[in-house]
């Protein structure tokens, strides 16, 4: 018998149990499914009424004999043993027994992105959530999109997974922008409902980069001394350089004292993606 070992379901909702079985038994003769609990048959798929109203939704003719629980409760953790009959064929898999353990609270949904976290790349972003039942999936719902449709996948080991995707290309407005996705649950009376959130953290080049001096008219008495700011817009946050604008070009000001009379500069905001320059500014000396 193939089932998992263990197994996680949500009170007030509902468990698919995915199972198999293998036989040498002709099982085109009649076949049925009986769940042990504790010794005790708890369901058993000839009879009309059972101890748990259990459904095998499995073809039992085809060696399938996955299982839906309804309406769980937390007197339904423990382990079951599953018995399959084909007189005379009759067998009980002491060894594979299943394990469900019932949780008052929801998962949370996982948030993954694909792809690079560049300016104008694209990336792909996926919420999805663990789905013991999907009869029943959990609704996701995020701020990328109002109205995003889920898609329930099974899983390589018979289990199900309910995701939402959404293509993004960033760009600087996406740094620092946190993405959220809820996962509700419906159980008997309402929701259960889980969130996630992640910031992107997205790179890009330094840009609108302004110097400004005062006093703002850049005129200075003699002996005074004159500020000089420069801002950029950048991540990772930039790094500033002065440059004064001489015959032979723009030269470094940004260390030491600086002493003149009449000049122009302008200031550098660079990161490792690139650089970006502002516009000049003039200081003079008052009277001259």
């Amino acid at each position: 018998v193939n089932v998992p070992g263990q197994i996680e379901a949500l009170s007030g909702s509902c468990l698919q149990v995915p199972c198999s079985f293998n036989s040498t038994s002709n099982l085109t003769r009649a076949t049925y499914a009986l769940w042990k609990s504790k010794q005790k048959t708890i369901f058993n798929s000839r009879e009309s009424v059972n101890l748990y109203p259990l459904k095998i939704i499995g073809n039992l003719g085809e060696k399938n004999c996955t299982t839906l629980f309804p309406d769980l409760n937390s007197s339904y953790t423990g382990d079951y043993v599953l018995r399959i009959e084909n007189r005379p064929f009759k067998a009980t898999a002491f060894c594979h027994p299943l394990q469900i353990r019932v949780r008052d609270s929801q998962w949370s949904p996982s948030l993954n992105i694909s792809g690079d976290l560049e300016e104008n790349q694209s990336v792909t972003v996926t919420c999805s959530a663990f789905t013991p039942c999907p009869h029943s999936p959990p609704e996701l719902t995020w701020n990328l999109q109002q109205h995003s449709l889920g898609q329930t996948e099974k899983n390589p080991d018979g289990t199900f997974t309910t995701k939402i995707q959404e293509t993004v290309i960033l760009s600087d407005a996406h740094n620092g922008y946190s993405i959220s996705c809820s996962a509700g649950y419906p159980v008997n009376g309402g929701n259960k409902t889980a969130k996630a959130e992640v910031t992107l953290s997205v790179p890009y080049v330094p840009r609108n980069t302004r110097a400004s001096v005062s006093p703002s008219s850049g005129l200075v008495s003699a002996g005074s001394r004159v500020e000089l700011s420069c801002c950029s817009r950048a991540w990772p946050p930039p790094s500033f350089t002065w440059f004064r604008i001489s015959r032979h070009g723009g030269a470094n000001v940004s260390v030491g004292s600086v002493y003149t009379f009449n000049a122009t500069f302008y200031c550098v905001a660079a990161n490792r993606l690139g650089h970006s320059r502002s516009s000049v500014i003039h200081v003079g000396l008052r009277g001259k």
